[in-house]
């Protein structure tokens, strides 16, 4: 559940290495080795004082474990996207943690499945209980996470001012006992005021607001990627300062394209530099989720792979 409850929009990748997508037809779902659309990506609600969450598609419509079986006799059944007119318990999922992967079950005990295999299985998505080891592993799903839940902060208290006590004055006193009226300097009442603590009771300045708002580190935009440029073998001209933008697209595609931009080069490789023996990879897969700022080395197309 904790993967969730900190997310905002995630992604869900199958065992088979493949997204879980929402259908154009806003219906359907299915799965694409290519998570890069907008229709993988699926918005977080959490139910309230439960462990069951909702996701919702791009088109605005809701995961659903339907009653309709996927094939006749058989014991998997559909997952679509609805929109019911009440929310009710065929939307909801309870997320159960397995090493770094996750299981989302229904509230009768099945769990979303990404299928594999011939047609017509292949590409599907249903949810049902595995009754077989082989297939034991599909209903096991990795989460990226594409963008955080902000976090809200409780506002904070205002102080209470500190009450004045008045000096006890004898109600028994008689103009007999009344003594002439001391001097400034030497009146306990004058001391004893100046010794209470000055408390300020003004609303902080315009300032002091916009400092204290600053200060709440509001989640960055996107990722920094740091990039350099090699020649033919990989070699990167140390005199050369790394350069930098900011980046908000999560896939490899996009970063190619944004990076033939920045340096004007059309035919490129964008490679990452192994931590351990410092040589060049070329970068394919999905970028890192959470929005990780990345290190980059550009090299034209003809560079030779080590």
């Amino acid at each position: 559940m904790e993967f969730f409850q900190k997310a905002k929009v995630v992604r869900l990748r199958s065992h088979h290495d493949k997204y879980m997508l929402a259908d154009g037809d806003q219906e359907n779902v299915f799965q694409d080795r290519n998570g890069c659309y907008m229709n993988a990506k699926w918005i977080v609600d959490v139910v309230e004082n439960s462990n069951f969450i909702r996701l919702k598609s791009c088109y605005g419509k809701y995961l659903t474990a339907s009653n309709m079986p996927f094939i006749l006799r058989g014991t998997g059944k559909k997952v679509l996207q609805t929109l019911p007119t009440r929310l009710n318990s065929s939307i909801e999922w309870e997320p159960i943690r397995e090493g770094v992967q996750v299981r989302l079950r229904t509230r009768y005990g099945q769990y979303l499945r990404g299928n594999g295999g011939l047609p017509p299985w292949r590409n599907t998505i249903t949810h049902d209980v595995p009754h077989r080891t082989a297939t034991a592993n599909w209903i096991l799903w990795d989460v990226d996470i594409v963008e955080l839940r902000p976090q809200t902060q409780a506002p904070k208290p205002r102080p209470r001012p500190t009450p004045i006590t008045p000096p006890n004055h004898s109600m028994n006193a008689t103009p007999t006992n009344l003594s002439p009226c001391p001097s400034p300097s030497s009146s306990p009442l004058i001391s004893e005021m100046d010794s209470l603590v000055k408390i300020d009771l003004r609303s902080p300045t315009t300032s002091e607001s916009e400092d204290e708002i600053e200060c709440l580190s509001p989640l960055k935009e996107g990722r920094i990627i740091f990039y350099d440029v090699g020649n033919d073998n990989g070699d990167i001209d140390d005199a050369k300062k790394e350069s930098f933008f900011t980046f908000k697209g999560s896939c490899a595609s996009e970063l190619k394209d944004k990076l033939k931009e920045e340096t004007g080069l059309d035919d490129i490789i964008v490679c990452c530099r192994n931590p351990l023996t410092t040589k060049l990879y070329p970068l394919h897969l999905q970028l890192p989720p959470n929005s990780i700022d990345m290190h980059v080395v550009v090299v034209p197309s003809s560079f030779k792979l080590q």
